[in-house]
């Protein structure tokens, strides 16, 4: 037979095996709890159960399992105090609603607490423990095996972690729990913990308000140490989530459990001690912190600034183990202070009388008396005995201690949520309708919705995540003459406000690490002044930065400035680089030493030409004037005068007007002075050509002819001007690259083609000119003056021949001033080459001014 034959036959006998079992059970139960049940530590009956879970012990015996046997319960060990205070809140707010005749009338609550002694697989166990009962369950088979809760809700656990693993198991049976201590924003995640609630705030906004408090003091360069648990571990993540969005560092961030082997801690140490920061950020429960200042104060470890934690900030038991003030001068955030009237006396109040027969409570009352009950009647030897009527009041013992009344508060107010959502949904005025069936689902729903005040004037009520609004004070350990440390509320935090308004300070005084009244510097790299911008270190973290001065140019005018701005093209950095000043504008001026002087050449050409022009004009009728055609010699000297004038045009502040005037002016002056120099050099080469016999040609270039001539090339110049000035004419340019921290004021030419135009024109009759005078050099006159005119063209000539290169290459001013300096030196040239000689003769050698020396010949002279 193959196997898959085999199967059917198997099946069927398996099948069979069951029933005849089955049948053979005839009435045994079905439904029966496995293993050891658990039981309450504090229980009473009442017509709605609330259970408790608290770590009424805070660790437990270790021991090995063989796994041969059965598993031993937990042995718990080390009584926590801060438990029992929360317990007995739970217990006040409990008997202060069965005795109100208006919130739940004629409905008692009972309760079952159980210690997890700080064990989360404790807390699962015992979470089911109250969702199942603990009584031996027997049910026939033909029973189902399903049942209401034994309890409604659950209130507690105290830390993140437990509660976290409770909410998982009870969440898809929707049995509400209200935490009064679990801070961890994970919880508010309702996909998977859908039934969790709680009377303190969630870390969410926590963590971003000591990030805020961190920003605030300008601690930029920070280190953290963290408790390696849910609490730890996801309030640091949105702390150091919130603290890159505001600009601060972790140095380093390092975790730890109070049951790690001492050289993990000794590692931290470590790097507390080789860090550079001086602030550090304790995201610890108040366990984990004892632990570590423990080994702090071993190492003697001061002088750092620590930011706490609701966890620790306010807890006065840690501020009495802190003997060698390691923690002087925290500061953090705390839960807002409470009074709830009666609490304080009701916790004081408790005896082991009143729970008889309680061995937990035996222990507790041993322990804070160190005393030891006598059950045979004997004293215990070397210990006084225990009569369970000791005085409380006058004990100094963290169990007297009421600084965590804010915690007893969120207890009291879970309890209260729970009894405002029974009386709506039992329909309560005068009485409570009993025939309701209760389901810890509508529980859920009620308190999910509901909103009251406490007796206290405090307001209840949940957010969709199942968080009450976040509210903090801000703590500062302040130490006392007598060595006891005040706990001053320096500030307040409410997440409710705008984001600039959630924190405030008030106006006290801080007292800092070491007692000091100075805020403490933490940062990596100092703040960078203005006029500089950050530069971040390579391989470090945003925080390290280089200050590095702005660039010529750019400014930054604000502290740790991460760029820098570049001024408007009219401005200029100023030598701080912290502002932007105005450009200073750069032209030609009178004012300047080389406008003046250039405006005293100008003037001097001028007067020398006007000079020159009274000689000729006194010496008009002697021969060596009449020779050489005083008409054009006048008109010559007049241009020569407008040549020397239009310099001037070039100096001073440019505008529409001057910027058009200065070219205009320079180009048809110049051609009219070309133009005459061209006529007086084809007047001597016409009279030349005329002393020979049979010509005829001085009739075609008489006195009409040359005015003509002048004339006529004049106006060509003229109306290449007119056609540079109407197409694209010059304007007035603030010039910004020239010089980088000058504006330079210039007249842009607007049409290069009509600038080169009149150039080219101007070069084109110089050059014309030079060609007949060179031509006529040689004639045989003793006062040839082709010979003046063909140095005066040459010197025209090189002068503006290097003026191109030396106009394009100078900058700002100075090109106006090679311009302005061209203009004079060619008409210096013209004035000297052409007029000095005659003056020369006509003052100081008379005798050569006749007509007969004029007109003299001689060997040709070379030249």
């Amino acid at each position: 037979m193959t196997t898959t034959q085999k199967w059917p036959v198997r099946g069927w006998a398996l099948l069979h095996l069951m029933l005849v079992a089955s049948l053979s059970q005839g009435e045994e139960p079905v439904c029966q709890e496995r293993g050891d049940p658990e039981k309450p530590q504090l229980s009473k009956d009442g017509d709605v159960v609330l259970g408790g879970i608290f770590s009424f012990h805070s660790s437990w015996k270790n021991r090995q399992d063989t796994y041969a046997n059965k598993p031993l319960p937990l042995e718990c060990t080390s009584l926590n105090f801060r438990e029992f205070q929360f317990a007995q809140a739970m217990l006040f707010a409990i008997k202060e609603i069965n005795n109100s005749t208006v919130l739940l009338p004629g409905i008692s609550l009972g309760y079952k607490m159980y210690d997890t002694c700080g064990s989360i697989a404790r807390s699962v166990r015992v979470a089911l423990a109250l969702a199942n009962g603990n009584e031996v369950v027997s049910a026939p088979y033909e029973t189902s095996c399903t049942r209401p809760a034994q309890v409604q809700v659950i209130m507690g656990e105290t830390s993140s972690s437990p509660c976290m693993a409770v909410a998982t198991v009870i969440g898809p049976f929707h049995i509400p729990q209200i935490s009064h201590f679990a801070t961890c924003a994970c919880l508010s995640d309702k996909t998977k913990y859908p039934s969790f609630l709680r009377t303190i705030p969630s870390d969410y906004y926590q963590s971003r308000a000591l990030a805020q408090l961190v920003k605030h003091f300008g601690w930029t360069w920070v280190g953290a140490v963290r408790t390696n648990d849910d609490y730890g571990n996801n309030g640091m993540a949105i702390f150091t989530e919130a603290a890159q969005q505001l600009g601060i560092c972790l140095e380093y961030s390092v975790s730890f459990f109070r049951t790690d082997p001492p050289n993990k801690i000794q590692k931290i140490i470590d790097i507390i001690k080789s860090s550079s920061s001086k602030v550090i950020i304790a995201f610890l429960s108040h366990m984990d912190m004892d632990v570590l200042m423990h080994v702090l104060s071993q190492h003697n470890l001061t002088g750092y600034q620590w930011v706490g934690s609701e966890s620790w900030i306010f807890d006065s038991q840690t501020a009495e183990m802190d003997k060698q003030h390691i923690l002087d001068g925290a500061i953090g955030l705390s839960i807002p202070k409470a009074h709830v009237s009666g609490m304080r006396e009701f916790i004081l109040d408790v005896k082991p009388l009143n729970f008889s027969g309680n061995k937990m409570f035996t222990e507790f009352w041993e322990t804070l008396f160190d005393c030891k009950f006598n059950q045979s009647g004997f004293a215990a030897q070397n210990q006084r005995e225990c009569t369970g009527q000791e005085d409380l009041t006058g004990l100094q013992h963290s169990f007297t201690d009421m600084s965590l009344m804010p915690i007893f508060n969120n207890v009291y107010k879970g309890v209260y949520a729970v009894a405002h959502a029974l009386h709506s949904i039992l329909d309560c005025n005068e009485t409570c309708n009993n025939r309701v069936q209760l389901d810890p689902f509508t529980i859920l729903q009620h308190i999910k919705k509901l909103n009251f005040t406490t007796k206290e004037g405090d307001e209840v009520y949940f957010n969709e995540n199942g968080d009450p609004p976040a509210k903090y004070e801000i703590i500062n350990w302040q130490p006392t003459e007598n060595g006891v440390v005040d706990f001053v509320t320096v500030g307040l935090y409410d997440a409710s406000l705008p984001a600039d308004k959630q924190l405030s300070l008030k106006n006290k005084s801080l007292v800092w690490t070491q007692n000091s009244k100075q805020v403490p510097v933490s940062v990596c790299s100092e703040k960078c002044p203005p006029g500089t911008r950050k530069v971040l270190q390579k391989g470090k973290p945003v925080c390290c930065y280089d200050c590095i001065r702005c660039a010529e140019g750019e400014i930054s005018n604000t502290t740790d400035s991460i760029t820098c701005l570049r001024c408007q093209p009219e401005f200029w950095s100023n030598d701080r680089r912290d502002a932007c000043v105005k450009k200073e504008a750069e032209f030609l001026s009178y004012e300047e030493i080389m406008g003046a002087l250039l405006t005293a050449a100008s003037l001097f050409g001028t007067c020398m030409t006007a000079v020159v022009a009274f000689i000729f004009f006194r010496y008009r009728k002697t021969p060596i004037v009449r020779a050489n055609n005083s008409e054009l010699s006048f008109l010559l000297l007049f241009s020569l005068i407008l040549c020397f004038l239009c310099s001037l045009t070039f100096i001073g502040r440019p505008s529409e007007w001057s910027c058009m005037l200065r070219h205009t002016a320079f180009g048809i002056t110049f051609v009219l002075c070309i133009s005459c120099v061209l006529g007086k050099t084809m007047v001597v080469l016409m009279a030349f050509k005329a002393s020979l016999p049979g010509s005829n040609v001085m009739k075609w270039f008489g006195p009409t002819q040359q005015r003509l001539s002048v004339l006529a090339f004049t106006l060509i110049q003229v109306v290449i001007c007119i056609l540079w000035l109407t197409i694209s004419p010059p304007s007035p340019f603030k010039n910004f690259k020239e010089i980088k921290d000058k504006i330079i004021l210039e007249c842009a030419l607007g049409s290069t083609v009509g600038f080169w135009a009149v150039l080219g024109y101007i070069g084109l009759l110089a050059s014309f000119c030079f060609i007949l005078a060179f031509l006529a050099r040689k004639l045989p006159d003793n006062f040839n003056e082709a010979k003046f005119i063909t140095f005066s063209m040459l010197i025209f000539c090189a002068v503006w021949i290097t003026f191109i290169p030396a106009y394009v290459s100078s900058p700002g001013k100075f090109s106006v001033a090679v311009e302005i300096f061209a203009i004079l030196a060619s008409s210096f040239g013209l004035l000297i080459c052409i007029f000095i000689p005659k003056c020369y003769i006509i003052l100081l050698r008379p005798e050569k001014n006749t007509k007969k020396y004029i007109m003299g010949k001689g060997a040709p002279k070379t030249f």
